[in-house]
């Protein structure tokens, strides 16, 4: 019958749904151990099973027991040793002799509450950055599934706007702010002339390690969505994607004329005003019309003169034929 037990309490322990840090670390063997002598205070008889349950409510249902096992990456095994520390002890000691239960309930929440205090000391500094990738070095440990929860973040990045002028040259990069392994593939795809995130519609264009994508001198053919996954032991970390519009020259010389003319109309299509203030007219302005007054008096006085100093020789030579005939 005791042996029937125990068997049964050994497949719930691993089968249960109810798991946290001590089922992710003690072994059955010494739970089995533990709980061998377990006695029940009021009817004086050993009973195994009520003494899973006790470990079940102290542990796997403490919720500052599971609080404390959400360590950073790689502290799982600090976790299993503080662990040990607090149970085995207790195994070596109980094992194949009888306790009351007031005894193991006394040691089991002493061993827990020293367990919350040690772990929660333990570094557990989340280095998720979002919006994307699988990021496995910013995972905690989780005591209920007994191991490293991920980012929980998509593995597509949203996707980039990049625009350049035709031909000229354009760059996309594939970079992401969290930290890569060092034995990656990098797959560049492209998607003619669409903005989309669909894999199906992308064909590949080069893999290597080169996370620069380069164009020389870009044209109407290049315009689409540009894809980049990068792989580790050909398991995708994540997917970033480009798209690109390339401006016409002819379009971008119009557009230029189009904001200097925008720029000298006001709203309504209105042009810009001539400076504020009266008309001036001649009429009104006495100052002003002697001064017109003047000016063309002294061009008729320059104009007479150079009129007769452009007569006089033409006179001058006339006498002097006249008195040279004369005198002959």
């Amino acid at each position: 019958m005791c042996k029937s037990a125990l068997c049964l309490v050994c497949v719930s322990l691993l089968l249960g749904p109810s798991l946290s840090c001590y089922q992710c670390f003690v072994e059955v063997q010494d739970s089995l151990r533990l709980c061998w002598g377990h006695i029940l205070s009021e009817h004086n008889v050993r009973n195994v099973d009520s003494c899973f349950r006790k470990l079940d409510r102290i542990f796997n249902n403490h919720e500052r027991v599971i609080e404390a096992g959400r360590v950073g990456k790689g502290y799982d095994k600090q976790l299993k040793e503080l662990l040990d520390g607090e149970i085995l002890p207790m195994v070596g000691e109980f094992d194949k002799k009888r306790n009351n239960d007031t005894v193991y309930e006394e040691r089991l929440q002493t061993a827990a509450d020293n367990f919350i205090a040690a772990a929660s000391k333990l570094p557990r500094v989340s280095g998720c950055l979002p919006p994307c990738g699988f990021q496995s070095a910013g995972a905690v440990y989780n005591c209920i599934t007994c191991q490293y929860d991920s980012c929980e973040l998509p593995l597509d990045c949203p996707v980039k706007e990049v625009t350049a002028m035709e031909n000229s040259r354009s760059q996309m990069w594939c970079e992401v702010p969290f930290h890569l392994p060092g034995n990656i593939e990098v797959i560049w795809r492209f998607a003619e002339e669409v903005k989309t995130q669909q894999v199906d519609q992308f064909k590949e264009v080069t893999a290597g390690l080169d996370t620069l994508y380069s164009i020389p001198s870009s044209s109407l053919q290049h315009v689409g969505t540009y894809q980049c996954e990068i792989y580790s032991v050909q398991r995708s970390i994540v997917r970033l994607y480009f798209y690109l519009t390339v401006t016409p020259q002819v379009v971008a010389g119009h557009t230029e004329l189009q904001e200097i003319f925008d720029l000298s109309l006001l709203p309504g299509g209105r042009f810009l005003p001539a400076p504020a203030g009266p008309p001036h007219s001649l009429t009104t302005s006495p100052l002003l019309l002697t001064a017109c007054l003047t000016a063309l008096l002294l061009l008729l006085f320059l104009s007479m003169g150079a009129l007769y100093w452009s007569v006089l020789p033409e006179q001058t030579s006339y006498a002097e034929q006249e008195e040279d005939y004369l005198g002959l």
